[in-house]
């Protein structure tokens, strides 16, 4: 027998706003083979705020990347031991057979409702703003765990908003599911919910934190007008544990692993475990955290403990920026989403900060420009991508007037980056964009700079939400970041000198998410089955785990996560540090451009005093 066939395998699935990608590794975190494909989002013209998704289509890209992958890898699926999920804080809506449901009428003309494949209300869809104003107003104890002010992202909003406009009998038949904990359904037929999902977008309160006994509030759902929730024991929403319902964390076996179904689509072994998802962000904190740096100045902080992980955040950062920390203690940011007992180790909290759009804002920053015709037309005659054209610009511009760093071309520009309203630390959906510093000016030049002041704006924004999160008791003293925006070296290195400490850029841009699932899947196999365990780690299962209840689950969630971070430290590949410049005046110019920062949110929100005295 060859090493070979001693090896096993693993397969993470990351399912973004925009795509579903899988990642086949080995027991050391090598990615072997990736596969992605787009899935689709559906906007109505009559409404900006709408943004929807089909599970029908998600599933399909799924298949078609995990086939791909296996193919690819030519890695036998006898070998393939685990699979875990993670996936956007979407909303995914099925009835009780878990067939689609639409999330509105069929048409935009129809009143009509029922069965359709548009069944998925995407984080970034901003309807429940009303729902969410009625929540915040009720000063329920929930909201002290989501830093005081529920965003209209998070599914209780949207849960709300559907049962005002669907119609009664149909909102009965509806199972409402946070997007990872629908895939591990759709994987394994078990209706076991994560922590992750529940404590974050569902409203979630873990047994024995602050008085709470089910985990569900029922005076909070009477009070918001979703007492047949409550009436039902909470079925729509995956049951209260230890009563008609699981509730699991990171990576703990789902069920008993993939439905004979589901492998035969997949090309995997029936039985094959499938871990507890995690939404997307949590699985990039898991794919990054532990990560050693091959340039680090102090040997000792690449090996970093469980609790020692603190002082690292995580920025997961695409279309928009997640930010995820983990404490021992809960810490209450106001404006940060958590804290979050339970949201990936037991035990131990997180809280999420973010930007509802920074991608985003980048891509409508650059194509709403008159210069962005001219600016794809260069990219294209000269073989460069639309920002190495922008970068070059910046450099020209930068090197002919001999300034010192590109920060002094924007010394006139401003730019405030909530042009989708603001996530945290304001949590005000309300907050809007703003641009000053405008020039009767079309060139490409014009737009070289309104951009760089765009990229500026955003790391200023991540001051602002590291300065809170100190501010109120963490230790965060590096960012560890993962997405497509670590492509950009100006942009991670603008980020580490506005916020003055270090930024780790991860082994893969595009892998560390998808990694983090890989792991979950690692996990769930290792519990579920110690024969798989084929790694010389400090740790490893004796014996098998078998989850039948909710005690098991919380006895075994304990007696195995320091398992977990072993294979965090394992298999996550090491990354890079960028260090802040040692420049005095630069700065000093930054610390200047933070305060006009602030004073634009203060700016902001005394005119919209003004007009609204007059107004009412």
């Amino acid at each position: 027998m060859t090493a070979e066939d001693t090896k096993f395998y693993y397969i993470g699935v990351d399912v973004g706003t925009g795509s579903a990608r899988a990642a086949l590794v080995d027991d050391d975190g090598n990615i072997l083979a990736e596969s992605t494909h787009a899935t689709q989002t559906y906007r109505v013209e009559a409404d900006a705020r709408i943004f929807e998704q089909s599970t029908t289509d998600i599933w399909a890209q799924i298949k078609l990347a995990i086939t791909q992958v296996i193919a690819a890898s030519k890695v036998d699926p006898a070998r393939i031991k685990g699979l875990g999920f993670d996936a956007t804080c979407s909303l995914a809506v099925t009835d009780f057979d878990g067939r689609p449901i639409a999330v509105t009428p069929q048409q935009p003309s129809s009143s009509e409702w029922g069965i359709g494949e548009r069944n998925v209300i995407l984080w970034a869809d901003h309807r429940a703003e009303d729902e969410a104003a009625l929540i915040n107003a009720t000063g329920s104890k929930v909201l002290n765990y989501v830093g005081k002010t529920m965003s209209l992202e998070m599914e209780i909003p949207k849960i709300l908003w559907l049962k005002k406009h669907m119609p009664a009998e149909l909102f009965k038949q509806c199972m409402f599911f946070d997007l990872p904990d629908y895939l591990t359904y759709r994987a394994t037929g078990s209706l076991a919910r994560s922590n992750c999902s529940l404590v974050c977008k569902c409203s979630y309160i873990p047994p024995g934190v602050d008085g709470s006994e089910l985990g569900w509030q029922p005076d909070f759902f009477e009070q918001i007008g979703l007492g047949e929730l409550v009436k039902d024991d909470f079925k729509q929403l995956g049951g209260v544990p230890g009563r008609n319902g699981m509730v699991l964390t990171a990576g703990q076996p789902v069920g008993q692993g993939l439905t004979a179904e589901v492998a035969a689509e997949l090309g995997l072994q029936p039985g094959t475990a499938v871990g507890s998802a995690l939404i997307d962000a949590y699985a990039g904190w898991v794919g990054t955290v532990a990560a050693p740096a091959t340039n680090a100045v102090d040997e000792a902080s690449n090996h970093p403990s469980l609790i020692s992980s603190q002082n690292r955040l995580a920025a997961i950062a695409g279309t928009s920026t997640c930010y995820c920390v983990q404490s021992p203690d809960g810490i209450l940011v106001d404006g940060v989403w958590g804290p979050y007992k339970h949201a990936v180790f037991p035990g131990l909290w997180m809280n999420e900060g973010g930007q509802s759009s920074t991608g985003q804002l980048i891509d409508f920053i650059i194509d709403t420009h008159p210069a962005s015709p001219q600016l794809r037309t260069l990219a294209s005659e000269t073989n460069r991508s639309p920002f190495t054209v922008l970068h070059d610009k910046i450099d020209e511009l930068v090197a002919a007037a001999g300034l010192p760093n590109a920060s002094w071309l924007t010394k006139d520009v401003f730019v405030y980056p909530d042009f989708h309203g603001n996530r945290s630390p304001l949590a005000d959906p309300q907050m809007r964009g703003m641009i000053t510093g405008l020039k009767l000016d079309r060139s490409l030049t014009d737009l070289a700079v309104r951009y760089y002041a765009t990229l500026e704006a955003i790391a200023l924004q991540t001051r602002h939400i590291v300065s809170e999160m100190n501010a109120k008791g963490h230790k965060i003293d590096a960012i560890y970041m993962s997405g497509g925006h670590v492509k950009n070296a100006v942009f991670m290195q603008l980020i580490a000198d506005v916020c003055g400490m270090p930024v780790q850029l991860p082994f893969s841009s595009s892998a560390s998410v998808v990694a983090g699932s890989a792991i979950l899947g690692r996990f769930a196999a290792e519990v579920q089955d110690p024969k798989t365990t084929n790694a010389s780690g400090t740790y490893a299962p004796k014996v098998a785990t078998t989850i039948t209840d909710q005690k098991s689950a919380e006895t075994a969630s304990y007696e195995h996560k320091d398992h977990l971070w072993d294979l965090m430290v394992r298999m996550t590949k090491p990354g890079t540090l960028v260090f802040p410049h040692k420049d005095a005046k630069l700065s000093a110019l930054l610390d200047v451009k933070y305060q006009i920062f602030q004073e634009c949110i203060a700016t902001q929100r005394r005119w919209k005093s003004m007009v609204a005295e007059v107004l009412n």
